[in-house]
């Protein structure tokens, strides 16, 4: 069985120091060996940002993609060959913005593939923009006045698209985040988990200590019931977003590898697919 260890490689990430995505690397490594997989298992898919990153520094399959379009790769990755364990990350630029719309149909479609969101509600990469996830009155380069936008809630949006995995977590609780990324991959299904990843070089509100001060821990809520679509969306906007933890599941149902008639558990190149010469040029000619 891999270490976690052996799901490091001789990249050195080229993040700010302090960066909260550093945590959310590690959860993943961690996460990864805690349920049993060895590298050559699992395929990390990213986006573009700062994020987008992250395919690179782990010693797995890696694909870096293109701006908003992390999802569509993920899920033809999965669907090419559902072994694989597929984990794909992004910012809250990449995923909330230009990507939204494949968020929320991944999402309804419910591929068993694990998107991991880095959310420090800015655009770092190019500098500090307003992202969809910045508050009202958000001052950046883009906003010089004042960001005069609502801020965008994925949680409720999650829910509402029939999510059947929903998580928040903070990158400083790299325990609670590591065991949220496990039930992720264990989730038989689209799993959600939007991470707050403090943005140290140009968000200087959304801070480590900002957040500390607002976080609301639904382990404090002992009876809570993650089970309970309705408690969830009341819950969230009861804490404006603000809570962390497993804040909604549904384990019943089916995830779309199941539903789709006659789709094969071995992936693509272990299955012994034959086509003759013939049925080859027809197949081509279609496409003329």
């Amino acid at each position: 069985m891999a270490t976690f260890k052996e799901f490091r490689n001789n990249v050195k990430p080229n993040w700010c120091p302090g960066c909260g995505d550093f945590s959310i690397q590690a959860a993943i490594q961690r996460a990864a060996a805690n349920v049993g997989l060895e590298p050559e298992n699992l395929a990390v898919i990213s986006g573009i940002g700062c994020s987008g990153r992250i395919s690179g520094y782990i010693n797995a399959y890696g694909f870096h993609g293109i701006h908003g379009r992390v999802l569509p790769i993920a899920q033809g990755v999965k669907l090419a060959n559902r072994e694989l364990t597929v984990i794909a990350s992004g910012g809250d630029g990449d995923g909330f913005a230009i990507g939204m719309g494949h968020t929320v149909h991944a999402i309804r479609r419910n591929l068993n593939v694990t998107y991991i969101v880095m959310d420090n509600q800015i655009y770092g990469l190019t500098k500090g923009q307003t992202s969809p996830r910045s508050a009202e009155g958000f001052k950046t380069k883009s906003t010089p006045e004042g960001s005069i936008e609502s801020t965008l809630s994925p949680l409720e949006i999650a829910l509402s698209a029939g999510a059947t995995f929903v998580a928040q977590s903070f990158s400083s609780d790299l325990k609670q985040l590591t065991k949220l990324i496990e039930e992720g991959i264990n989730h038989e299904g689209f799993s959600l988990i939007n991470v707050f990843s403090p943005c140290v070089t140009f968000n200087k509100i959304n801070t480590y200590d900002w957040f500390k001060e607002n976080i609301v821990n639904l382990e404090q809520f002992p009876d809570y019931d993650p089970s309970n679509r309705v408690l969830a969306m009341n819950k969230i906007m009861e804490t404006n977003g603000m809570l962390t933890g497993l804040i909604y599941q549904n384990k019943t149902r089916k995830s779309y590898e199941d539903l789709v008639t006659g789709f094969k558990p071995e992936g693509l190149a272990k299955q012994n697919i034959k086509i003759s010469s013939e049925e080859f040029e027809k197949l081509v000619a279609e496409f003329k």
